[in-house]
């Protein structure tokens, strides 16, 4: 096959990878010619353009399929390409048989080769094409979309996802800082990815940019336009408690040579066919490093992070309304109710009347929910799941980070998410390089979450 062919057909596969596919089924016909270049695939027919050639091709059909079409064209990779069970019985039993002699290495290699699936010779394919690896990882975000209508397709993300983890270990990740000047289509990305605080134009992103702020992304080299995962960070002198005015445009840009305090406010997964890879962790230490060599004064590293799933939490929990709020509270809060709302005669129906979210916006009646919704705040982030973990995501990661629930903030966000989410509560973690280490050891082993006394008191109150 010519190689101008081929470049012609990489292209075509490129377009298609940027613009997006142009949906439709999948026939018989089409079908039988994918089974046939997915076995092509696995047995290693031809040489290195061959291989990219089929590649191209088997891209640019799935590429055009629509769920139904996609879905079965996994299920043919998920079933037809897996461990022949014979070849591993036979290896096995030869294992077995060969423990206690010399031959038990031969026989542990010859069981390990069994076990190996074409699956993977058929993925690994595509990482020759132009955004190869980009194909791979949206293609994973198929698969997680599809699985629960198939559970044959398990085997195959499992498969992928561990394939994924070895190409996206942290060591091939290169760290950068964007700033406003980078590539005009990485900024989009920014705006496109932002998943804690959306960008709202490009005037917000410059904000975000200043020169009191940092941004900084993980990239792969395979996927250099593509921010795999971005911090924003803004310099301050004290702990952040209200991201509505971090996030002023108006505000007056802070002299980042004073700062003594680094607040990370946004963190960002940008790529859906990466769950289960984690390097945030890595992202976080990397950061640190890079400013504390650019700030010496530095001595604080904390966040300003959202609850998502407070709100959630306390509608599904009742009881914990009872222990946060008082008598005195229900009285106070009894006292300042606009006329008509929900008539309070527990704590329990607190929920139905923060339901409507223009509580906020009345200040008597917010400073008289404020004690009681700190308490229920406390309390919802110290207490456990049934796995014995935070309820909370974020908390689960910070803390699995080594840092600790250092303060909360009434009222941080009040955007209609922030109070959808949590009833307008953020929370600061705070990264003590004293005691990281030590807290990391003390959750990974029993589950102990690292906590401010102020925050376990507010949760015992």
């Amino acid at each position: 096959m010519p190689a101008g062919i081929v470049v012609r057909g990489l292209r075509k596969v490129r377009t298609l990878l940027a613009e997006g596919p142009g949906l439709r089924g999948l026939d018989g016909k089409q079908l039988v010619r994918i089974r046939e270049l997915l076995h092509e695939c696995a047995s290693g027919v031809g040489g290195e353009i061959s291989a990219r050639q089929r590649a191209g091709r088997l891209a640019e059909a799935y590429l055009r399929l629509d769920d139904e079409g996609r879905a079965t064209f996994l299920r043919v990779i998920a079933t037809e390409f897996g461990p022949d069970p014979q070849l591993v019985a036979k290896a096995h039993a030869d294992y077995q048989a060969a423990i206690d002699s010399n031959d038990r290495w031969t026989a542990e290699s010859a069981l390990r080769n069994a076990m190996r699936s074409s699956r993977l010779r058929v993925l690994t394919q595509f990482t020759a094409l132009p955004q190869g690896v980009k194909f791979l990882v949206d293609l994973r975000a198929d698969l997680l979309r599809l699985i629960g209508q198939d559970p044959a397709l398990r085997s195959l993300d499992r498969e992928l996802e561990t394939r994924l983890s070895a190409w996206f270990d942290v060591g091939f990740l290169e760290l950068q800082r964007i700033t406003w000047n980078s590539p005009a289509t990485l900024l989009e990305k920014l705006i496109e990815y932002e998943a804690v605080h959306e960008i709202r134009s490009w005037s917000d992103l410059k904000n975000r940019l200043d020169s009191d702020r940092r941004c900084y992304a993980f990239f792969h080299p395979r996927m250099p336009m593509e921010p795999l995962i971005f911090v924003e960070v803004a310099l301050t002198d004290k702990l952040a408690d209200n991201v509505q005015t971090l996030l002023d445009e108006h505000a007056p840009v802070f002299d980042a040579p004073r700062a003594n305090t680094a607040i990370f406010y946004s963190i960002s997964n940008t790529q859906v066919g990466l769950r289960g890879v984690s390097f945030g962790n890595f992202l976080l230490k990397r950061v640190v490093d890079d400013l504390k060599r650019d700030y010496p004064r530095l001595i604080n590293f904390a966040t300003l992070s959202p609850l998502p799933s407070f709100r959630r939490w306390a509608e599904k929990n009742p009881e914990a309304w009872q222990k946060a709020f008082s008598e005195a509270d229900l009285e106070r809060i009894r006292r300042h109710q606009a006329a008509g709302t929900t008539k309070i005669d527990n704590a329990s129906d607190l929920a139905t009347l923060l339901a409507d979210d223009g509580w906020a916006d009345d200040d008597r009646l917010a400073r008289a929910l404020q004690h009681g919704l700190m308490r229920l705040a406390a309390r919802y982030l110290l207490t456990p799941d049934k796995g014995g973990r935070p309820y909370d995501p974020v908390a689960r990661f910070h803390l699995g980070n080594g840092a600790r629930i250092e303060r909360l903030n009434y009222l941080a966000d009040t955007s209609a998410r922030g109070r959808r989410q949590s009833y307008g509560l953020m929370v600061n973690y705070l990264y003590d390089p004293d005691t990281i280490e030590a807290n990391v050891e003390a959750f990974s082993r029993g589950g102990e979450m690292a906590a401010n006394p102020a925050i376990r008191r507010s949760a015992r109150d």
